[in-house]
């Protein structure tokens, strides 16, 4: 059968649910749902020029593609995207072509620098470097058991701190915005990116729908946050595989950091871990987590936690031009 790649259709459900599909095939450790994908479409930052695109054989989506602009990074032209392809429908051409269309997405809006995440196996690696990606920076995907995991026991807070929800900040997030702003921007990564839009902020982050308020934990100092860590959940949808042995529901940690004045002082950890605790007794069976190869305070963190690496990808560049 003859593979096409086309434009993502918002407005036909099935759509959402074979991206979604393919999505959580190829990567089972990272939350997605179609309600979230159709949500992303809809909520996209206008300077992305996201456009999303699916490989198509004989009806059936077999191959996605996340395609746009680094709109939020202060430096201009830097492009992603990345491709996935259903792990049974390999080797049909579907992959480079939509590598091909979405490199031809991106040279038109004048990007001159492409950014592609790519599965660390042998053959992933060698299609990256046959279209001209050179390997850079990597990034771990950890995963621990929490139906069974000993998670450290909940410490005596320090007199001036108190640990909030999420939920606690519904009527006003935009404390939580200047904490992730922070943080993020000493992320180690290859774009660098500035969140200086309340707006973009609210509808990309606060109010996407796998974020869960109730399960974020923030550590604050004299009512302000000082620490935080970000959870996710997609209501258990993520498929069987050999990843989630407990076939519970999974909770997945986004973002964890601290604010540079509070550092040092165990912050990070008291969040996490009370993010954790109040997963488990809710219900949750399996946490996810990512972090950037370079980032060994983080992953001393995960580390101590319990979790355990189950995949590893690799940021692949290109330079147009």
């Amino acid at each position: 059968m003859t593979v096409i790649v086309r434009d993502f259709r918002p407005a036909d459900p099935a759509d959402a649910e074979g991206f979604a599909r393919i999505r959580q095939l190829a990567l089972p450790f990272m939350l997605c749902t179609a309600e979230s994908i159709a949500y992303d479409v809809a909520h996209a930052h206008p300077d992305a020029h996201f456009r999303p695109l699916v490989a198509e054989e004989n009806g059936e989506i077999i191959g996605t593609a996340q395609v746009g602009i680094a709109y939020d990074s202060p430096e201009p032209g830097q492009g992603y995207l990345n491709v996935y392809v259903h792990p049974n429908r390999e080797h049909r051409g579907a992959g480079s072509l939509l590598v091909r269309r979405a490199e031809e997405h991106l040279a038109a809006l004048g990007a001159t620098k492409l950014f592609a995440f790519v599965t660390d196996t042998p053959a992933n690696r060698t299609f990256a470097e046959k279209r001209g990606y050179r390997a850079s920076r990597s990034a771990h995907f950890l995963r621990l058991d929490l139906a069974h995991a000993a998670l450290p026991p909940r410490q005596p807070l320090p007199p001036d701190v108190e640990v909030r929800t999420g939920a606690d900040f519904a009527d006003d997030p935009r404390p939580l915005f200047a904490l992730d702003a922070e943080t993020l921007a000493d992320e180690p990564s290859d774009i660098d990116h500035e969140f200086t839009d309340y707006e973009a902020w609210l509808r990309e982050t606060w109010h996407h729908p796998l974020l869960s308020h109730e399960l974020t934990s923030v550590a604050v100092i004299d009512g302000c946050p000082a620490a935080f860590s970000a959870a996710r959940t997609d209501g258990g949808t993520l498929p069987h595989s050999r990843l989630r042995s407990s076939g519970g529901a999974p909770i997945g940690t986004v973002m964890t950091g601290t604010a540079r004045a509070h550092r040092g002082r165990g912050l990070a950890k008291l969040a996490k871990n009370d993010s954790l605790h109040r997963a488990r007794a809710a219900g949750y069976t399996e946490a996810f987590t990512g972090n950037d190869t370079g980032n060994g305070p983080m992953l001393a963190i995960n580390k101590w936690f319990g979790y355990e690496i189950c995949a590893t990808e690799v940021h692949h560049v290109r330079e147009l031009g």
